[in-house]
C-alpha cells in the first residue's frame, strides 16, 4: 500500500510540473495602473497657473499691453493661483482658437468671460458657474426702443455685428439669421463701429454691454436685467480631471462665502 501511495504522489507531482498544467495555471494579477497626475498636482509643483484668455472682453479680461492683463477674471485667477501656492501666467488666445489651444495643453484653465455651453462642454469641463450673464443688445441710445426683442432685431433691415469664434457669433447665426450679419475681426472695435453708424446692434453678455455703454457715451445696454437668452460664466478646465475641478469649485465657493468674490466683482462691475 505504501508503494501504491508513493507512486500516486509521484504521478501527481509530475503532472503538476507538465507543460499542460503550467499553461493552465492562472497568471499573477497585474498591478493596477497609476492614476494620471491631476492638474492640481502639476500646478502646485510648478508654482505656475497657466491661464488662457482672449483678453478682449471688458470687464472680465483685457490685455493692456503684451503680457499684461486686467479685469474681473484676471483678479480671480490671481486668487486661485494663490490658493495653489502659485502665480498666474496669462496666455493670449482668441475666441476662435480658445478650444484648440486648450486641447493642445497650452494652459491649465481658461478665463475671461467664457460662457458655459453644451458644445464646449463636449470637449472640456467647466467650473461651477460664477455669474449669470445673459445675452443683451447694445445699440445707440436713440435706437434702444427699436431693439427690445429677438423679433425686432431679426429683420433684414437690421445690421447685426458680431465677433467670430464665441457665443456671440453662435447667437447671431442661430437666433438672428434674417438680420444682416456683419463679422468684425475682434471684440475691441465693435462698439466704435456702432457709433460710426456701420452697424445697428451688437448682442453680447449683459455685463459687457453695461460696461461698454459707460465707456462709450451714446451707446445703451438694452434691458440687461432681462436678457434675450439665459447664460452663465464659468472657467474652462481639463476634461476628466475631477480632482482639479473639485478644487476650483471649492475655491470659488469659499471666495463667494468669504466676500472676496463680491469685493473683486464690485471693483469691476460697480456693484
Amino acid at each position: 500500500m505504501k508503494r501504491l501511495a508513493l507512486a500516486a504522489c509521484a504521478s501527481v507531482l509530475a503532472l503538476s510540473q507538465s507543460p499542460a498544467m503550467a499553461q493552465s495555471a492562472p497568471a499573477p494579477a497585474a498591478a493596477p495602473a497609476a492614476a494620471p497626475a491631476s492638474t492640481l498636482d502639476k500646478v502646485m509643483q510648478s508654482h505656475t497657473l497657466r491661464v488662457c484668455t482672449p483678453g478682449d472682453y471688458k470687464p472680465f479680461s483685457f490685455m493692456t499691453s503684451p503680457g499684461q492683463f486686467e479685469g474681473l477674471d484676471v483678479d480671480l485667477m490671481g486668487s486661485l493661483a494663490a490658493a495653489l501656492g502659485a502665480k498666474p501666467q496669462f496666455i493670449k488666445t482668441t475666441w476662435a482658437n480658445l478650444l484648440p489651444d486648450f486641447a493642445a495643453g497650452k494652459c491649465d484653465v481658461a478665463a475671461g468671460g467664457i460662457s458655459i455651453s453644451l458644445p464646449r462642454q463636449q470637449h472640456v469641463y467647466f467650473s461651477t458657474g460664477y455669474m449669470v450673464n445673459g445675452k443683451t443688445p447694445i445699440t445707440l441710445c436713440k435706437n434702444a426702443k427699436k431693439y427690445q426683442t429677438v423679433a425686432q432685431i431679426n429683420k433684414p433691415s437690421v445690421r447685426v455685428i458680431y465677433n467670430p469664434g464665441g457665443s456671440n457669433e453662435t447667437f447671431a447665426k442661430t437666433k438672428l439669421p434674417n438680420a444682416k450679419l456683419i463679422e468684425n475681426k475682434d471684440n475691441l472695435t465693435i462698439f466704435d463701429e456702432i457709433l460710426k453708424g456701420h452697424a445697428d446692434v451688437f448682442v453680447t453678455e449683459g455685463a459687457e454691454a453695461i460696461v461698454q455703454s459707460k465707456l462709450h457715451p451714446g451707446l445703451c445696454a438694452v434691458n440687461p436685467a432681462k436678457p434675450l437668452q439665459y447664460g452663465e460664466m464659468g472657467y474652462m478646465l481639463p476634461r476628466g480631471d475631477e480632482v482639479f475641478k473639485r478644487f476650483v469649485d471649492q475655491w470659488l465657493h469659499l471666495a463667494k462665502a468669504s466676500g472676496e468674490y463680491a469685493q473683486i466683482s464690485g471693483k469691476w462691475l460697480g456693484k
